[in-house]
């Protein structure tokens, strides 16, 4: 009866965790909104602060919780942290880019509903996945979705060159979220999350820092932009990473998804209540279909679980 007791406090600590790792990430538009408008900060420059600093955080996390263990990877699985750690840098710039041409709204629908669509395209061409049909619906919703959120002109049936920039640079985001969700699975199996996660944000770091010095990177910001990078490397990234992971220990994975959904919930009513975005009704609709999209995703793998445990027990 205790275990049962404590097994009960440990889902409802680890649905908390996650709650709020996901309203965490969704403050992250506004403040990187509110860093353009206080500076002459890039994409670029706002990504390598937001990794560089959550990086040593995450470190010493990392060191005190695993000791020398943190260290001890194998050359292969290096290389797979690598490459997550450079798609973790490019999906964060491409987003933080969507946000300048299309606002918060728009481009946190678009990266965080169409990922998981392009996740199961990417298993399907990488890991010859089987295309099921809850899959195509959820792909067609999400198709459907992103058109209903580009601002089209009735009249001439052209979209605005910003517009379209923006919602290219939110469906890159959306694919190299993808892309780490992926590398993440592998490296799951054999390393703790917070092992691998420090890794490619030390690695995301390192490539970014080039490229931002190439392109101009910013340093001068007032103390409130200062404090938005904090804000965005400490809370929104360690701390909110932290929460997820340590959350996920008590927590289905299809449960912990659905909970995430409340961070581009958290980002439309931030932008609508503090950065006055506005969504017309098409826009309203193009949000709940790719909205609908992940709930279809989420029911086909309950649907996958089932078949899966039902095929086990006639094994036995």
């Amino acid at each position: 009866m205790e275990s049962c007791t404590n097994a009960h406090k440990g889902a409802r600590s680890g649905l908390l965790m996650i709650l709020m790792s996901a309203i965490l990430w969704g403050t992250v538009g506004v403040f990187v909104q509110r860093l353009y408008s206080l500076s002459e900060a890039n994409p670029l420059s706002i990504g390598l602060f937001r990794l560089g600093i959550a990086s040593p955080t995450l470190l010493l996390v990392c060191a005190s919780h695993l000791g020398w263990q943190t260290f001890r990877i194998a050359r292969r699985d290096l290389m797979l942290m690598l490459l997550t750690g450079a798609m973790t840098a490019f999906y964060q710039v491409c987003y933080f880019a969507a946000i300048g041409y299309i606002g918060v709204a728009a481009a946190t629908l678009i990266t965080l509903c169409t990922a998981p669509i392009w996740v199961a395209v990417l298993a399907l061409v990488l890991l010859r996945e089987r295309l099921s049909l809850g899959i195509f619906l959820a792909g067609l919703c999400a198709i459907g979705g992103t058109i209903l959120l580009i601002n089209v002109d009735s009249g001439a049936m052209t979209v605005q060159s910003k517009t379209t920039w923006g919602i290219c640079l939110a469906l890159s985001s959306a694919v190299g979220y993808a892309s780490v969700t992926l590398c993440s699975r592998s490296l799951a199996r054999r390393y703790h999350p917070l092992q691998s996660l420090m890794v490619s944000f030390l690695a995301g770091t390192i490539f970014l820092f080039p490229a931002t010095l190439l392109t101009g990177l910013v340093f001068q910001y007032p103390l409130e932009g200062w404090l938005s990078l904090l804000y965005l490397g400490i809370i929104t990234t360690a701390l909110a990473y932290l929460l997820y992971f340590s959350g996920m220990r008590h927590t289905p994975a299809t449960i912990a998804s659905i909970v995430t959904l409340v961070e581009p919930l958290t980002s439309t009513l931030l932008a609508w209540w503090i950065l006055g975005e506005r969504l017309d009704t098409g826009g309203f609709v193009g949000g709940g279909l790719l909205i609908l999209s992940i709930g279809l995703l989420y029911w086909e793998g309950l649907r996958q679980n089932r078949h899966a445990s039902k095929k086990a027990k006639r094994c036995v």
